[in-house]
């Protein structure tokens, strides 16, 4: 089996044999399968498969059905047929996070037209199937926001916030990936196949499943580690307490990913999830993509600015007889500084010093009457 054929150029450092023995055990062995990943992982890819396909000391029974129906040379032709390449750990391409899963893949498909990608850039956003009208919303404005800002929407394609988050992204002109749980030739939902088609026309779709494999309930929760792992952080939209995103976020915090939610009417089920992971600690509450970007980007970048209410504005900065005199102006009308110095309670030189620090800052004007607030200040 040649480099060539697995997709990957001559002067990289794997082997033949490892390579081939990484997407032979993709086809044969589940993602997350608790018994056979400490022998594969003691043994290494190549010596690993080399046990398992010729069923070393009867140890492998579970997987001789497959290794029997294996046709290696096959997968590799469905995998050029589908115009995907295949991506392996430790050469390039490859998402350095998935490294740090206790079931790493043995390889990935990767389809799309994105061949560079800032991993350190991504956020997942991930929820519910059964989302809500808020739920949607929301998920589209952090996908449309996130890329805006100039991080990587990661999804996994599915009905409610996923789609939601990914046509946001697209909306953005911004290239968004998509996570699948069976081959990247099977667009899982059916419905969703043009939007699959879009998301690989800039972006890109992975799976660790090989073309064909169709996705199942384990993969789609083996898929979710591997939302999680990618990107530097998931945020969950909208969640039930029995959601499947919920699986997304217990990797991401087992991980020691940033983890961050959206809270929810109480009166939602739908939010019930991510209202509990708030109220735990285990989640940090975000109601919108610029706080998502401070919490994943690297320290000294994306920081927010304190959130101020509109009297916080007007008033935090002015020492006390400013801030007499400004109160003292009337809303709709000028007034003089004879009038002023009666209201506010200060001497008219007080109040034309107070006058000039509060125009100096756009905060009063000088009109024919005398003085007033200037208008975007007058509290409505």
């Amino acid at each position: 089996m040649s480099n060539a054929k697995l997709g990957v150029e001559a002067d990289q450092v794997r082997t033949d044999a490892e390579l081939s023995a990484r997407v032979a055990l993709s086809v044969v062995v589940e993602p997350m399968d608790t018994k056979l990943a400490p022998v594969i992982r003691e043994l290494g890819a190549a010596r690993a498969w080399a046990a398992i396909s010729s069923n070393a000391g009867g140890h492998f029974d579970r997987c001789q059905p497959r290794v029997q129906a294996l046709d290696l040379e096959q997968v590799l032709w469905n995998t050029h047929q589908a115009g995907a390449r295949l991506l392996f750990a430790g050469l390039p391409g490859w998402p350095p996070g998935l490294d740090d899963l206790e079931f790493a893949p043995f390889t990935l498909w990767a389809r799309g037209a994105m061949a560079d990608v800032d991993w350190m850039r991504s956020v997942a956003v991930v929820g519910s199937r059964a989302a809500t009208s808020y739920g949607l919303h929301v998920a589209g404005e952090f996908g449309y926001d996130l890329a805006s800002s100039g991080y990587l929407v990661v999804s996994g394609a599915a009905f409610g916030i996923d789609a939601a988050a990914h046509r946001g992204a697209l909306a953005a002109e911004v290239p968004t990936i998509a996570i699948l749980a069976g081959g990247v030739d099977r667009p899982y939902p059916l419905a969703h196949s043009q939007l699959l088609d879009q998301i690989r026309a800039t972006g890109l779709v992975l799976s660790e499943a090989p073309p064909g494999a169709s996705p199942r309930r384990e993969r789609f929760l083996a898929r979710n580690r591997l939302i999680a792992a990618v990107t530097a952080g998931t945020v969950v939209v909208e969640a039930g307490l029995r959601s499947g995103a919920l699986s997304s976020a217990g990797h991401a915090e087992r991980l020691g990913r940033v983890l961050a939610a959206v809270p929810g009417p109480v009166t939602s089920a739908a939010s019930a999830g991510t209202n509990a992971w708030i109220r735990d600690g285990r989640a940090v509450l975000v109601s919108s993509a610029a706080q998502c970007v401070e919490l994943v980007a690297p320290i000294g970048e994306g920081l927010l600015a304190p959130e101020r209410d509109e009297l916080t504005l007007v008033y935090d900065d002015l020492a006390e007889v400013p801030r007499r005199v400004f109160e003292s102006l009337p809303k709709l009308r000028a007034t003089t500084v004879d009038r002023l110095a009666v209201i506010a309670g200060v001497s008219g030189q007080e109040v034309m010093a107070a006058l000039g620090s509060l125009e100096l800052t756009g905060r009063v004007e000088r009109s024919a009457g005398g003085w007033r607030r200037r208008p975007q200040d007058a509290p409505g």
